[in-house]
């Protein structure tokens, strides 16, 4: 059974953020009694279950036992059950607080939703809170979880302004230090223009400090940092970093000077090969020329893949992005041990090597933005219509998965047959109808002059579906014919060419999706859009849209992987972050089909796909799984 998705941050970064930090108690926090003992404890083998021992002599004050209660559901969030730190943290009547208690209480809420990847609602939670009230350490613990949601939201500048205040309560070296790191990373992605300006105080000194190291390469580089100096003379960044040896690149990450692309030139996958490399040349191309590391292309079909990496070390690589197809991945894994970092361009659950990162346009990503999507939109009970396929069935296991794992109901799983033209047996199926009928035909045998209207089921709230979109355009009408309007249907990214069609898909309208930002208008931030690229992409069919947005990522990736599992990336395929088993997971966005045409809905994950079958090398129901 797959694990239960979570965001990846949130899973892993959390205890680092709400307890990596070593503080000091401030003057007006609720001291202990040293005489008490009492207090929760999570068992190691069950962190969901607390176990209070007391091994005081007098019970505990009111006041006691709610501190104990918070420190309880503390260290849930610090273990990732925020599951039942929520359900506990619900059993507390706000009333029953003192004014400092009920501050933690609505940070503690803050730091829950964070588990739950909600930034929008955690940043709401945090704005009714006055960090003032709060100890030393929940100070700090308000001010990274403020940035961290800002981050999550791609809110650069206030994530920056969260934590120049967050670095006046720091006191270790390390922590400082990594801090500032976060502070010039998040100003670093804002555009020039929001780094403009005549003020003096802490925020314009980062601001400052972030357009200089820009021009690290440039002559009068030493000069600008003395300017600099003399201009905030008091400011807290620590430029140390500028004495070292090594090699400070403009957005602070390590810059590969030489990286290996593997991808097919010959077979079954050169056209996906292709479109990867189109996308990824087009990053490189529009890159800085100062920063340009050298690109050395490997077919990956010619050797094996063995000798290609041994290949590419020898001459020179420091990153190779590649191979494409499962296969071949596996082969690299199980025959070589990396010296030099691998990002490749698919995902094998399980597999998990030291200096490996997959990223892939992974389906496991699709059906959890959409189920997260419906149980968001408030449905609980779904019925599931999916391809009668091998892939239709491994979709449909995903959405089952996340779904129950949500504490939803799948009441009914329905397939069909993709090469049919008719869907409306599947669909009565789905819908109880024929049931009704049959119920029909019973009474109409005892009672010949009964009348006969269908009745569909009325348990159901909403529909999961997997189709593309020329199966869907005959599905959707005939779920409306049969009286189920009412039913909302969530659909995975297949379920749209990546290209607005309005006549043809007015047959889609109301169904909701999530798919890659890259393909809505004003979604994806980045300077190379889909409408700037069309030159690209009209060579290629439009299965391969996706795949073009995943290379320029590959390209984003190679200075990125260091720090993607702190820093969340926007990119053309979602906002990408990394797992605890090293790989890049994709936050996409949702739309539904208004008048023909996808338009963003309210909630998303901020920011799927189709793609070349082996065989037919036109389109594939897993999507990008090779």
């Amino acid at each position: 059974m797959r694990p239960k998705y979570k965001p990846p941050l949130l899973f892993v970064l959390l205890p680092l953020f709400f307890s990596g930090c070593s503080t000091t108690p401030a003057s007006n926090a609720i001291a202990e009694q040293p005489a008490l003992t009492t207090r929760p404890l999570i068992r190691n083998d069950r962190p969901e279950q607390m176990i209070e021992l007391y091994q005081h002599p007098n019970a505990p004050s009111f006041s006691e036992q709610h501190q104990q209660h918070l420190q309880a559901i503390e260290s849930l969030i610090q273990v990732g059950d925020g599951t039942t730190a929520k359900k506990s943290a619900d059993t507390i009547n706000p009333d029953d607080l003192s004014t400092e208690q009920r501050t933690h209480l609505s940070l503690l809420y803050a730091q829950i939703l964070l588990s739950f990847g909600e930034a929008e609602q955690a940043i709401e939670s945090l704005a009714q809170i006055q960090p003032q009230r709060l100890n030393a350490d929940n100070q700090i613990k308000y001010f990274q979880s403020q940035a961290f949601a800002y981050s999550l939201t791609g809110n650069l500048l206030d994530s920056a302004k969260s934590r120049i205040e967050l670095h006046k309560l720091l006191t270790s070296a390390d922590e400082l230090e990594k801090n500032q790191a976060a502070i010039l990373e998040a100003l670093r992605l804002l555009p020039d223009t929001d780094l403009q300006t005549d003020q003096t105080d802490a925020l314009a000194g980062w601001m400052s400090l972030t357009q200089i190291l820009k021009t690290i390469n440039q002559p009068d580089f030493d000069s600008q940092i003395s300017q600099w100096r003399a201009n905030f003379p008091t400011h807290p960044a620590d430029l140390r970093f500028l004495d070292s040896s090594q090699d400070v690149s403009e957005n602070a990450h390590s810059q590969p000077k030489v990286i290996a692309l593997l991808l097919p030139e010959s077979g079954a996958f050169v056209q996906a090969g292709k479109a990867i490399r189109a996308g990824f040349m087009a990053a490189y191309n529009h890159a800085d020329n100062t920063t340009k590391p050298t690109i050395i292309f490997y077919d990956s079909e010619q050797s094996t893949h063995q000798a290609l990496y041994n290949q590419a070390v020898s001459e020179g690589a420091e990153l190779i992005i590649g191979p494409l197809a499962k296969e071949q991945l596996q082969s690299l894994a199980d025959s070589v041990s990396f010296t030099i970092p691998v990002l490749a361009l698919n995902h094998i659950p399980g597999l998990q090597k030291n200096r490996l990162y997959q990223f892939s346009l992974s389906p496991l990503d699709d059906a959890d933005q959409i189920t997260h999507k419906a149980w968001e939109d408030g449905h609980q009970k779904v019925l599931l219509l999916v391809p009668e396929s091998a892939p239709g069935k491994r979709i449909a296991s995903y959405l089952a998965e996340d779904w129950e794992n949500q504490d939803g109901t799948i009441l009914e799983t329905q397939t069909y047959n993709p090469k049919e033209k008719d869907f409306a047996t599947p669909v009565q199926k789905l819908l109880n109808l024929d049931e009704s009928e049959q119920r029909y035909h019973k009474i109409r045998a005892l009672i010949p002059e009964v009348k006969y209207s269908p009745r569909k089921r009325q348990d159901a709230d909403a529909i999961l579906l997997s189709a593309y979109s020329s199966e869907a355009r005959s599905i959707n009408p005939q779920l409306q014919f049969y009286q189920s309007e009412d039913l909302p249907v969530y659909a995975m990214p297949a379920v749209y060419t990546g290209q607005i069609n309005v006549s043809l898909d007015a047959d889609l309208n109301k169904i909701i999706f999530c798919d890659i930002p890259w393909l809505f208008n004003k979604a994806y931030q980045g300077e190379l859009g889909i409408d700037a690229l069309q030159e690209t992409w009209k060579q290629f069919p439009r299965a391969y849209l996706r795949l073009i947005a995943m290379g320029i990522d590959a390209y984003s990736l190679a200075t990125r992987l260091d720090n993607l599992e702190t820093y969340p990336y926007p990119g053309a395929t979602g906002k990408l972050s990394l797992t605890t088993d090293q790989r890049i997971q994709r936050e996409l966005t949702c739309a539904k089909f208004i008048d023909g045409q996808p338009e963003i809905t309210g909630f998303t994950n901020d920011y799927g796909n189709t793609a070349p079958t082996a065989d037919t090398g036109q389109k594939q129901s897993d999507h990008a799984v090779y």
